[in-house]
């Protein structure tokens, strides 16, 4: 595994983070209907990627591991599942990454940013992973109702009593990223990360958040660096039982467009050239990225076995000359992402 220093902080993480967003579906759904989470796979794909060298770890409060959206009757379970997991191993050794801002509970204080949700939510996350401190503390999105100065100065206490070591942001407009860097440099909180969606077919984040990386020296953390599977190949010839797309609607109708599917066959034949996996080229086309923007990106993945996971690491010896780029690069523009299908499955509390 190689390790890269992380924006302009101290810290060194894997080329690859694994994340819990998506963990392997058991075939047996709960009450509500939702798969429930295979835990001794995902306990086993946890501590594979540990000995790999993976020492880099993203959850959030709200995952649930097999859920598109939040809902606070699920939210927790990824968490959970990772403080077992990690226990007999070296805190010291990982870099362990979790959320706040989603909704925990129903009462009026049961999401957002404000001092007093942060602070509950602080102890619940350690209490669920298991460890006294989180090493990066994301905002996961932006919470209208509460002013960012009193969640930064929030955050800036939380650092000081050792519960985190750095914080960071995901999905924020890129002029409220700029007042946040600004903000916590005047109150030394050490805020070094952006977390954002980036694969080989949705790039958005080149025009304003990379150049804000660069500026600021912020890392950033690449989420669906796959397109939730559609850059494995997987769904070329259709919808396999019990991928992602099988029991998530948006997906189905987000990505697999004619336009996308005609781009991934050809992507597809690029991997088969090399000698590589489609998920491998989709991940060397990110940190070749990151070496051609001079921006520390690290791909966020998400592996449901572990021969997935073994596949997705050994992306990083796949070298991609600068004619690859190019091919791969007139492919990005050909498939269609319809980002008007949004993720809001949200289990009601009073079902």
């Amino acid at each position: 595994m190689k390790y890269v220093r992380f924006g302009n902080s101290g810290i060194k993480v894997s080329q690859i983070c694994l994340g819990l967003w998506h963990l392997p579906p058991s075939r047996v759904k709960d009450e509500y209907g939702v798969y429930k989470v295979d835990e001794e796979e995902a306990t086993r794909i946890i501590k594979r990627a540990i000995d790999l060298g993976i020492n880099f770890i993203d959850t959030a409060n709200i995952y649930h591991g097999t859920m598109q959206g939040p809902d606070p009757i699920h939210a927790g379970n990824a968490e959970r599942i990772l403080g077992k997991a990690i226990r007999g191993y070296d805190r010291e050794s990982l870099v362990i990454t979790t959320k706040v801002r989603g909704r925990m509970a129903p009462w009026p204080n049961g999401e957002g940013l404000s001092r007093k949700h942060i602070r509950w939510q602080i102890k619940e996350s350690l209490r669920r992973l298991g460890t006294s401190y989180v090493d990066l503390y994301l905002m996961h999105r932006p919470d209208p109702s509460t002013p960012i100065e009193e969640t930064l100065d929030t955050l800036k206490d939380l650092v000081s009593q050792g519960l985190v070591h750095y914080v960071g942001e995901s999905y924020f407009h890129p002029d409220d990223i700029r007042y946040i860097v600004e903000y916590s440099r005047s109150i030394h909180l050490p805020f070094i990360a952006m977390q954002e969606p980036y694969n080989l077919i949705e790039r958005d984040i080149e025009k304003d958040k990379v150049p804000l990386a660069s500026k600021y020296g912020l890392g950033i953390m690449a989420y669906i660096p796959l397109a939730q599977g559609v850059l494995t190949g997987k769904y070329l010839n259709g919808i396999p039982e019990m991928s992602r797309a099988s029991y998530v609607d948006e997906i189905r109708w987000r990505y697999l467009t004619p336009e996308t599917l005609k781009a991934m066959r050809e992507f597809h034949e690029i991997a088969k050239e090399l000698g590589v996996t489609d998920a491998q080229l989709a991940l060397a086309w990110i940190l070749k990225k990151s070496e051609e923007m001079g921006v520390t990106i690290v791909p966020i993945i998400g592996a449901t076995s572990i021969t997935q996971l073994e596949d997705n690491v050994g992306s990083i010896n796949v070298a991609l000359s600068s004619d690859v780029m190019k091919r791969l690069d007139e492919i990005s523009k050909m498939a269609r992402v319809n980002w008007e299908i949004k993720y809001d499955r949200i289990i009601k509390l009073t079902q």
